[in-house]
């Protein structure tokens, strides 16, 4: 199969690339987002049912490998496949890993092939679980997390998995990350567990994984980006700053100023975001849908505190000594028209999620505002995850507890609809491929600890 160079041409080169298409139009979805709850608060429902899509029918598939069968819902003209599930047997001879996670989708240079780069969250107890990948490659021995990379060739209409194979081992918890512009994935752990607690190595860093890599990438912790619980990771690709989420009630927004843009092992600078002239702003409670503020950034003076497995706030509390602001659980994270986007899923007044835009003005800070906040579950709550679709809409993974998972697609106009549900487990990871034919989403659950689906159709027949 062919690969994605991602030389050094590659990282000094992405600075000069424009926004695609697709971000060009995120803004408008942000916004028909925000007017989307200014009328549910005015008792106003959704307009639009489906998307222009129409109803949904029952769709039955199995994967072809462990021969699961799995049901989803979606409109007329859709089908799906399902592939990879955990325990699944990998071409280098080891088993897919549990927790299937965030993902990005690259291309490779040749037309219709790419690869998926997932992460996994696996957790557990120091030795309770299988350890990933191959015991010279691993980060811990102990840790059964990490990535993985899919090969996936568009042939006579329809994706096909082709192979997979380890590509980030000996991790834990590392369901989050983000893509950078050199063709990447950065790879983030959500827990500050360390040798105290039995495992062999200290957890809470963030690790690349070049999507070209057809093997297991170095293993090696970026502490200069910091160790608390990460969220999801995004990087502005005019200035190659990486913005990071922190997955905590009590979570703080972070930035990475890299000594040399693109090449992340060189170091940086960590930063946390503070509203200018106040202290300590509390952005989960009390706040005014678009109404900019001016923010700044304070310095993190240890990025790598040797209290942080006692204490997960540990870089948190140096920022918050600075007068940080703090957030709601920041899990998702992302770049799009010029601006990084937070999804705080329990902030708001009710407790039902919130999206913030943060716009670089810069090298110094940026203006921050409150694009959404939920009114109530009925209108959307607690999204785990988000892409903007070739049409410039949104699609929301959401799972309210009330019913079946649901793929949500939120138009420009911010209607809201269900564009597909499926049977059993949690929605996540959703990922366009590069030229928008196919969506890449994982499922997970209590009795299933992981698949990756694709789904493919008629885009174009509705609002998405």
């Amino acid at each position: 199969m062919a690969t994605l160079t991602t030389g050094g041409s590659n990282r000094r080169s992405f600075l000069r690339r424009g926004p695609s298409g697709v971000d060009r139009f995120a803004i408008a979805a942000m916004e028909g987002l925000a007017a989307r709850a200014a009328a549910a608060r005015d008792g106003e429902r959704d307009r639009v049912r489906s998307g222009g899509y129409g109803a949904l029918r029952e769709v039955v598939r199995s994967d072809a490998v462990s021969g699961r069968e799995q049901t989803m819902w979606l409109p007329e003209g859709f089908d799906f496949a399902v592939f990879s599930a955990a325990g699944s047997a990998m071409r280098d001879g080891g088993s897919v890993p549990a927790s299937h996670g965030g993902m990005a989708c690259f291309p490779t240079g040749r037309r219709g092939e790419w690869r998926l780069v997932r992460g996994h969250g696996e957790r557990g107890r120091p030795g309770a679980g299988s350890p990933s990948g191959s015991p010279e490659g691993r980060y811990d021995a102990l840790g059964a997390g990490g990535t993985t990379t899919l090969g996936i060739v568009w042939r006579d209409g329809e994706p096909h998995f082709e192979e997979a194979w380890q590509s980030l081992s000996g991790v834990v918890g590392s369901g989050a990350g983000g893509p950078t512009p050199w063709g990447s994935w950065l790879a983030a752990e959500a827990t500050c567990a360390g040798t105290g607690a039995g495992w062999g190595a200290a957890h809470g860093y963030v690790f690349e994984v070049p999507s070209a890599e057809d093997g297991e990438a170095e293993a090696l912790p970026l502490k200069s980006m910091g160790r608390f619980a990460h969220g999801d990771v995004a990087v502005d690709p005019r200035s190659g700053t990486v913005y990071l989420a922190e997955d905590q009630p009590t979570a703080g927004c972070y930035r990475f100023v890299p000594e040399v843009p693109g090449d992340l092992a060189e170091g940086g600078r960590l930063q946390m975001l503070k509203v200018a002239g106040e202290w300590n702003v509390d952005t989960r409670v009390n706040q005014r849908p678009e109404r900019g503020v001016y923010v700044e950034w304070v310095d993190v003076a240890e990025p790598d505190p040797a209290a942080a497995e006692d204490d997960p706030l540990a870089v948190f509390n140096q920022g918050w000594a600075r007068g940080a602001a703090v957030f709601g659980r920041l899990t998702g994270c992302f770049y799009a028209d010029g601006a990084v986007y937070l999804a705080a899923v329990s902030g708001g007044d009710e407790g039902e999620g919130q999206l913030w835009e943060y716009r670089p003005r810069g090298h110094g800070g940026g203006t921050l505002k409150l694009v959404f906040e939920s009114p109530d579950a009925s209108l959307l709550s607690f999204p785990q995850g988000m892409a903007v679709s070739p049409g410039g809409s949104l699609i929301l993974c959401e799972d309210t507890g009330r019913g079946l998972p649901a793929l949500r697609g939120m138009t420009r106009e911010g209607e809201v609809f269900a564009f597909a549900k499926v049977a059993g487990g949690d929605l996540g990871g959703a990922v366009f491929s590069p030229d928008g034919k196919v969506l890449f989403a994982n499922l997970w659950g209590a009795d299933d600890p992981g698949r990756t689906v694709a789904i493919w159709g008629p885009w174009s027949a509705g609002a998405l």
